[in-house]
Order: C-alpha cells, then sequence, then structure tokens
C-alpha cells in the first residue's frame, strides 16, 4: 500500500479564459465592415443601421462610416452613419 497519494488528477485546474466585454469602438470613430463595436452580456445596447447582433449579443458595423450612440422609446441604439464620398 503507498503511503503517498501519488500524482494523480487533481480536482483544481479548471478556470475559463476571461470574455473581455465592453465597448470597442467609441462614438466619433470611424469602422469598417465586420469590425466589432460591443461585446455584452445580453442585449444592453441594440442594433440600430447597419449594426448587426451575433449569437452572443456581440454588436458589429456591417458598413464603413462611423459610430453614433442615441436612444429612443428609452432603449440605447448604436448604429453607423456610412461614410459621403
Amino acid at each position: 500500500m503507498a503511503h503517498k497519494k501519488g500524482q494523480g488528477s487533481t480536482r483544481n485546474g479548471r478556470d475559463s479564459n476571461p470574455q473581455y466585454r465592453g465597448v470597442k469602438k467609441y462614438a466619433g470613430e470611424v469602422v469598417q465592415g465586420g469590425n466589432i463595436i460591443i461585446r455584452q452580456v445580453g442585449s444592453k445596447i441594440h442594433p440600430g443601421r447597419n449594426v448587426g447582433m451575433g449569437r452572443d449579443f456581440t454588436l458589429f458595423a456591417k458598413t464603413e462610416g462611423t459610430i453614433l450612440f442615441h436612444t429612443r422609446n428609452n432603449r440605447k441604439f448604436c448604429s453607423v452613419v456610412p461614410l459621403e464620398g
């Protein structure tokens, strides 16, 4: 009979990677199509014009333009205003 436990599997050692949530691009910044604007839990900010929402509620730009945050009916929205020209 062994008098030491040995190096079997430990009960600790499992930790998930951080999610890196938050605003990635701010109002007035120029974005390209596909750029991530916000990573969030739930739809705290809703997609507006030229903005799409992923399965994990990530907001991303659909076209090139500048970011605009606004409210409508007590809801926060994020839109992308296309560049002139």
